[in-house]
């Protein structure tokens, strides 16, 4: 499949998903009246779900919450970790260095879900907790990617010539060691992304940060499992819609970091072609 090919397949895909999720809302209409669980038909297209609710209601309301959260979580931890990691890969002072990561180093060795779920039974959060305990237990991997590019980059011969020449941190490790791993902060952000979107739809499943009731497609995958042989859409619908959300970040992030490679690889080509004509003349 080609980039453009590929692209077009995940906008294709994460389309659907992004616009429920972030216009569904301002055509939910009146609610309504509440009908027999797990029923079809009935003026409701997708069936209703275990209290009576209409199915396409919930699915219009519960998309901004899976998408806003796991948008913040993975800012936030990104907003945390790049510093983190520049300032690590820059110092010369070992002591700050490890300061900086080896607290993290201990953080990622505790599982995920098992810390946001020891958090969560203590401080009960809300959505903005869910995001900030996402973001959190997110930061130490992001760091330890960020770093290992940051550190190649810092070692060239052209940050030992910044700093010689007097340049500030910043103009260093913004304008040179950061843009050094842009790339591989991209590859990382679409993988991450992906990664965030399923923990924090597992967590909802398992009635972190939302109501029990609350209108939200991972909730709703949790609380209509029971119905599934009889009314499978109130599940089904939700889950496709997570899943394709997903596949949609992946595709579209692989198919720009391609198309970043093709360009660099043919303006290197183009540069070696002309070096090469020069070179011919007399």
């Amino acid at each position: 499949m080609t980039t453009h090919r590929r692209f077009a397949l995940g906008l294709a895909v994460i389309a659907v998903p992004l616009v429920l999720a972030l216009l569904g809302p301002l055509f939910t209409g009146d609610p309504g009246p509440r009908a027999t669980s797990f029923t079809l038909g009935g003026g409701h297209w997708l069936g209703t779900d275990f209290v009576g609710r209409d199915v396409w209601q919930q699915v219009l309301l519960g998309g901004r919450t899976v998408v806003v959260t796991a948008l913040a979580a993975t800012a936030l931890a990104y907003l945390v970790a790049v510093p983190v990691a520049l300032m690590s890969a820059l110092t010369r002072l070992r002591w700050l260095e490890e300061l900086l990561m080896r607290p993290l180093d201990v953080l990622l060795a505790v599982p995920s879900l098992l810390l946001i779920l020891l958090v969560a039974s203590v401080l009960s959060p809300g959505a903005a907790g869910l995001a900030l305990l996402v973001a959190l237990v997110n930061v130490p991997d992001a760091a330890r990617i960020v770093r290992a590019a940051a550190g190649e980059a810092a070692a060239r011969p052209a940050v030992e010539a910044l700093r010689m020449q007097g340049e500030t941190w910043w103009r260093i490790a913004v304008g040179y060691v950061g843009r050094s791993v842009l790339r591989t902060l991209a590859a990382d952000a679409g993988i991450r992304l992906t990664g965030v979107l399923y923990l924090v739809s597992t967590a909802a499943f398992l009635g972190v940060g939302v109501a029990p009731d609350a209108a939200d497609w991972a909730v709703m995958v949790d609380r209509n499992r029971t119905g599934l042989f009889v009314q499978p859409w109130a599940v089904v619908v939700p889950a496709l819609l997570i899943v394709a959300l997903t596949m949609g970040t992946n595709l579209l992030f692989d198919a720009a970091l391609e198309k970043k490679a093709a360009l660099e690889k043919r303006a290197a080509w183009g540069k070696r072609a002309a070096l090469e004509q020069k070179g011919r003349r007399p």
